[in-house]
């Protein structure tokens, strides 16, 4: 099993905190937010990990190395240019051929993996994301659900508009063949390519997150994994 986590983010509503130092190695609870995911995967078995890097992959690489300090292995897929979720997804699964994840680098989460493996299995679903509840849906992409199956997916929506108020939280288990619609070059998977995947499969299913959840792409989201985490 392979895990994606993407990390080539600016990190620009960071600054100036990310202005030499990459959003992945900032720290919450005394480690760096990546390794937080890193070290989750390791705790569900799943050591075969690929860091989609950009801005300062120099410093991510030299920290993270290949990964043996961490008890996984670590290998990594370069950004030249931003490519959005979408993008790095595509770019770094090129040569997966069976069931793998994915997940956004900026959030921290104890998603656990061995329920969300055996749901999606079960399910024989194409893309299983994962969704938490979220106060506050204007701020976030929330899901529209038939039972247990995402049929629909709105950016940001107005709480009028809003389905519920289950938000993506930014972990996909995905099969190989879904990455047959992703475009190359720069692509969001929420917003491009999320109303492919129910059209063309009708199987992306959701799992709800029940442990914690916190972003961390803005300052005050931040502060708020350093201080609640």
């Amino acid at each position: 099993m392979k895990a994606i986590i993407l990390a080539g983010g600016l990190g620009e509503r960071l600054r100036p905190l990310t202005d030499n130092i990459p959003k992945p190695l900032l720290s919450v609870k005394g480690k760096p937010i990546v390794q937080h995911a890193i070290e989750n995967f390791k705790k569900h078995g799943i050591k075969n990990i690929v860091l989609s890097v950009g801005y300062r992959a120099d410093k991510i690489k030299e920290y993270f190395g290949d990964g043996s300090k961490f008890g996984v292995k670590i290998s990594y897929c370069v950004e030249d240019d931003p490519l959005g979720t979408g993008g790095a997804i595509k770019k770094a699964s090129k040569n997966i051929k069976k069931t793998f994840i994915a997940i956004n680098g900026d959030n921290i989460a104890d998603f656990d993996w061995t329920a969300i493996l055996k749901a999606h299995k079960k399910k024989e679903a194409r893309i299983t994301m994962t969704l938490y509840p979220v106060e506050d849906v204007t701020r976030y992409g929330i899901a529209e659900l038939d039972d247990s199956r995402i049929i629909n997916f709105i950016e940001k929506p107005t709480k009028e508009e809003a389905p519920s108020n289950l938000n993506n939280a930014g972990g996909y288990v995905m099969e190989p063949e879904s990455l047959e619609i992703l475009p190359s070059g720069k692509s969001s998977i929420e917003r491009d390519c999320f109303e492919k995947f129910c059209g063309k499969y009708g199987s992306v299913y959701a799992f709800s997150h029940q442990g914690y959840w916190f972003p961390t792409d803005d300052i005050e989201k931040y502060k708020k994994a350093e201080k609640e985490l």
